[in-house]
């Protein structure tokens, strides 16, 4: 096993006896209680956005569709990444457990990396919103933004095929790497291509609309009633998506920045140190219902109609949410 590996199933295990101990035992059962918990929360809250966005035509909308994408990747950390992930820590010497990992690995490398650049999307749809109010509609429609989320998908599946198709350094390990780099290069190209030009592209443009918003805000009582709405309504939502940004790159950068540094650092960073850190990350996935039902008044009457069963008793996919 090279030195670079941090394997994930350390922390729960005996090296030397292949055994648990009492300690990594009770570890083991408050990370189940933890993790599927957490699963439960992701995938709950979620598929509310997914059924919400999908079954009401009022929430039919470019932005909603990148939104349903979004949602659609977290769904699927808290389905299938988060219960994987307890297994491989729980269950170290299973038979299958090397092929597992590889493709929880691989699900979670296409799952973050959609989320990023679904987020960038978004961004690039709210600056037309804010930025370019009069061409938006022209700009970002329903065939424009089924293109970005091709791309989003496409560009995070080619990127983990090109870390797969890297060379391992040294042999197969029979443990379950969190992440296994195959030299420092790669890791930082990786980083970069996965996480840090996307987050310095959405930085960029949300300042851009910080500022034009700015602008329209010191002239808005020159504006006509119902063109000042429409801006306040835009400016509301972009918000709420900024929000949504900024709480994923805070959960995902201590994570990111771990590893590009781990092999700077002689690999001396705690295992439990990048561990947590990964956890942080995944927890991302639980957050975005929470924000859009906090800031949102239409996601809060489509959850209510959900979770009370409306939807399944009546036909109320033309309603009004307020």
């Amino acid at each position: 096993m090279d030195s670079s590996d941090v394997v994930e199933d350390q922390l729960f295990f005996n090296a030397s006896a292949n055994v648990p101990d009492i300690t990594a035992v009770t570890i083991s059962y408050l990370l189940c209680i933890f993790g599927g918990s957490l699963s439960v929360l992701i995938t709950c809250g979620n598929l509310l956005v997914v059924i919400s966005i999908v079954y009401f035509k009022q929430l039919h909308t470019p932005t909603n569709f990148l939104m349903l994408s979004l949602a659609v990747a977290d769904l699927l950390v808290g389905l299938l990444v988060v219960p994987f992930s307890i297994i491989i820590v729980v269950s170290s010497y299973w038979r299958s457990h090397y092929v597992l990992c590889k493709v929880r690995g691989s699900l979670d490398g296409i799952l973050c990396n959609s989320s990023i650049w679904n987020l960038c999307c978004i961004s690039v749809d709210r600056y037309y919103a804010v930025c370019q109010p009069l061409r938006y509609r022209i700009k970002i429609n329903v065939r424009v933004v089924g293109i970005m989320i091709l791309v989003s998908w496409t560009i995070a599946t080619l990127h983990i095929i090109f870390i797969l198709m890297v060379p391992d350094k040294g042999q197969k390990n029979s443990k379950c790497a969190l992440f296994q780099p195959k030299t420092e290069s790669t890791v930082v190209l990786a980083v970069f291509i996965a996480f840090g030009f996307p987050a310095i592209i959405m930085s960029s443009i949300y300042l851009m609309i910080f500022m034009v918003a700015q602008k329209q805000a010191r002239s808005i009582q020159s504006m006509a009633k119902s063109n000042a709405a429409v801006s306040k309504v835009e400016r509301k939502a972009t918000k709420t998506l900024a929000i949504v940004m900024g709480t994923f790159i805070m959960s995902w950068t201590p994570f990111f920045l771990c590893i590009s540094f781990y092999p700077l650092s002689n690999y001396t960073i705690p295992l439990h140190v990048m561990q947590t850190f990964k956890w942080l990350g995944w927890s991302n996935s639980m957050f975005n219902p929470f924000i859009y039902a906090f800031f949102y008044s239409w996601f809060r009457s489509a959850f209510k109609m959900i979770i009370t069963g409306k939807i399944f008793t009546d036909d109320v996919s033309n309603s009004k949410l307020s």
